[in-house]
């Protein structure tokens, strides 16, 4: 599959709930396979987070089997990322394995390491807080088998795994030695719907250096709430068949963050449209307008300045006006807030995509914009 060109900014659809404490894992029956002294266990038994839709082509698609006669060729293509699709299970297992078979041969971009574009990511949540801990490193196309941790204390945990933001994977395993338990974690609260992110290449975790630090997948382990991530790399543009789709979603919030694939004419045509056809379909969802990250260059380059500035003018007025004609629960995020000042210029790789900082100062800003609508907290 050719990969696109990654381009500014994404949109994720964002679904994290809270976790509850521990319980005693139930072992998944039967493991796939036993061999070598491992049980292993398909990742679709342990209940896959950041599904959309259960009528995918494949089973990690993020857009469902229908999509492809109404979206655009870049967009259908992209969607078969597996990009904010993760799994929570519980194991007494002292040593945790994996192997995943990729889509496509390209394991890493020019500004984007392997381990982000095609790696698996493991989090603990040891005394109530999630750690990182470990990182499967992607060697090879289509197979790749890595232990990921051993040595573990004895005690059953819960754990968090991340798939590829840039990369499909075919098939997903984990394995554990035989004799461990190993089951699904408790499922979130009733009232912890999905946050759904849609937009850009940086919605899709351009340029994490691992698939669990995109801000989407921050900020769920940070409210305790499932993430969608509906990112597509330089494809965040608002058009009416993505509307429709994802009117078709139960989320708690849908965060609408597409300005960096549009320009000011796009963006006078086509927010108000498709903020209305949401409402339409969900009288009472939060909807959350994200302007664009501040160009780390613009301070030097006029056109960029230039660019951000018809973007957020133009989105203003969407939101100024939308307000006017009385839809409500609609929320704003300006877009200098997302790299902070970024005066160190230390937040993008390329001016645009964020480093791993640059992500952490995204989530704190969408922190800040969601937790009122999340946790009514004014």
């Amino acid at each position: 599959m050719t990969r696109p060109t990654v381009c500014a900014g994404f949109v994720l659809i964002v679904l994290i709930c809270a976790l509850p404490a521990v319980a005693s894992a139930k072992s998944t029956d039967p493991a796939v396979e036993e061999t070598d002294g491992l049980s292993w266990y398909d990742l679709r038994d342990l209940g896959v987070e950041g599904k959309g839709w259960i009528d995918t082509r494949s089973f990690y698609d993020r857009l469902p089997a229908k999509a492809e006669d109404v979206v655009r060729q870049p967009i259908w293509s992209l969607s078969h990322d597996s990009a904010g699709m993760c799994v929570r299970f519980i194991t007494d297992a002292n040593e945790i394995q994996a192997r995943w078979e990729l889509r496509s041969k390209g394991l890493a971009m020019s500004h984007m390491p392997a381990t982000g574009v095609s790696g698996l990511d493991l989090y603990v949540k040891m005394d109530g807080q999630w750690k990182w801990l470990a990182v499967g490193r992607p060697t090879q196309f289509p197979v790749n088998s890595v232990t990921l941790v051993k040595g573990i204390p004895a005690g059953t945990r819960e754990y968090f795994l991340y798939l590829p933001l840039y990369n499909g994977v075919l098939s997903v395993e984990i394995g554990v030695p035989e004799g461990s338990t190993l089951g699904k974690a408790a499922p979130y609260p009733k009232d912890h719907k999905p946050i759904v992110f849609y937009g850009t290449s940086i919605t899709q975790g351009g340029c994490a250096s691992r698939t669990g630090m995109v801000h989407t997948a921050l900020l769920g382990r940070r409210f305790g709430y499932p993430v969608i991530n509906l990112g597509f790399s330089g494809n965040g543009r608002m058009e009416p068949a993505m509307a429709d789709l994802f009117a078709e979603l139960d989320p708690s919030v849908y965060v609408l963050d597409c300005l960096p694939n549009m320009n000011g004419q796009m963006v006078a045509e086509r927010v108000a449209p498709f903020v209305k056809k949401l409402r339409k379909a969900h009288p009472d969802t939060p909807i959350l307008l994200v302007e664009d990250r501040t160009y780390s260059d613009a301070f030097l380059v006029a056109s960029l300045r230039q660019n951000n500035a018809d973007n957020r003018r133009e989105l203003r007025r969407a939101y100024a006006g939308l307000k006017a004609e009385g839809v409500e629960h609609l929320y704003y995020l300006p877009g200098d807030r997302l790299l902070r000042d970024d005066l160190d210029n230390l937040a993008t790789v390329d001016g645009s995509h964020p480093t791993d900082l640059g992500f952490m100062r995204q989530t704190d800003a969408f922190y800040e914009a969601l937790e009122p609508i999340l946790l009514g907290r004014d």
